[in-house]
């Protein structure tokens, strides 16, 4: 269950937590608001906490934290009247309904730029692992299986890495590419005036160049199964996937498909459909490595994330410009 604020009389803006945040957390965000501390049970499916206390302190509160997965329904800002801001944990904001909270003069921010050396470090991990088959070396290891009675498994660098979204977290996947040699291309809406890398009007083009294609686009509809059966073929059965964005932008089954009958080498997700459930459509597969979304969590990400919000919300309340506005 959720707390009511802790202070009624503090003085202080009302801000709901949606989300899971440490109890540190709480405390830090208690000093600049009164909280109230319910956040949704398996990723949104749930909603019942903030249900309660929106329906309990609805008029009182005007900020909310919450991230991507869980978002924020239309009736539940029409249960706000006095909402002023809605602030992501994290970067994603695809459940956040951006233009019925413009209409309804509340803006909206994420906490960008306070993940993206997590998530670039994560997605380097992934892919080495995947190319270099260590979770399967790691048992044969265990097992007792010596080099000579195992294939060869491929070195990752001096061939073509391409990225499916240039933003902050692609570009600083880029820059740790370099560092293995890595030639670079990208596929993005328009194409980028700050970088020396190759442009890519069409996603299936740089499937087919690439050996990597590491996916980093936002989620949402405009991008989902953009990573389609066709890419899979053009990224052919010498390719790695890595998908650190969003699970909807991979079509999975299209990809358990695809690595069934050897048109990709191998996959490497930190996101998937369907989460939390696992993807155990996947499971079969020896050649894929699995994370449970863990890409843009660390410590430091996370309080990150908590204290631009908290920097976010006073701004505006104070009614200066947001660091990072997303409507």
């Amino acid at each position: 269950m959720g707390d009511a604020p802790t202070s009624q009389n503090s003085g202080k803006p009302v801000a709901l937590v949606l989300v899971f945040i440490t109890e540190a957390h709480r405390e830090l965000v208690a000093q600049s608001f009164d909280l109230i501390y319910a956040p949704n049970a398996a990723l949104g499916a749930d909603r019942s906490n903030g249900a309660a206390q929106i329906a309990a302190h609805g008029p009182a509160i005007e900020v909310v934290l919450t991230n991507g997965t869980n978002g924020i329904t239309p009736d539940e800002l029409d249960a706000m009247p006095n909402l002023k801001i809605v602030c992501t944990l994290g970067v994603g904001y695809e459940n956040v309904p951006l233009d019925y909270a413009r209409q309804r003069g509340v803006a909206v921010c994420n906490a960008a730029n306070t993940n993206d050396d997590c998530v670039a470090d994560h997605a380097m991990a992934i892919l080495l692992a995947a190319v270099r088959g260590v979770p399967k070396l790691n048992q044969q290891c265990r097992e007792g299986i010596w080099r000579d009675d195992i294939p060869r498994p491929p070195h990752v660098s001096g061939r073509r890495m391409g990225i499916l979204g240039l933003g902050a977290i692609g570009r600083k996947i880029a820059r740790r590419g370099l560092g293995f040699d890595l030639e670079i291309g990208y596929f993005n809406r328009a194409p980028r005036h700050d970088v020396p890398y190759r442009y890519f009007t069409d996603v299936v083009a740089l499937a087919a160049w690439c050996d990597y294609l590491m996916v980093t686009v936002p989620g949402g509809t405009q991008t989902q199964h953009m990573v389609n059966a066709e890419v899979l073929d053009a990224l052919g059965p010498q390719g790695v996937l890595v998908n650190v964005a969003r699970g909807g932008v991979v079509d999975t089954v299209a990809l358990a498909q695809s690595l069934r009958e050897g048109r990709v080498y191998n996959a490497a997700l930190d996101v998937y459909e369907g989460e939390p459930e696992p993807p155990r459509v996947l499971f079969e597969f020896d050649n894929v490595v699995l994370t449970p979304h863990v890409g843009g969590i660390s410590p430091q990400a996370i309080h990150a994330s908590v204290v631009r919000f908290i920097e976010n919300a006073k701004l505006h309340l104070a009614g200066k410009p947001l660091l990072s506005r997303v409507n």
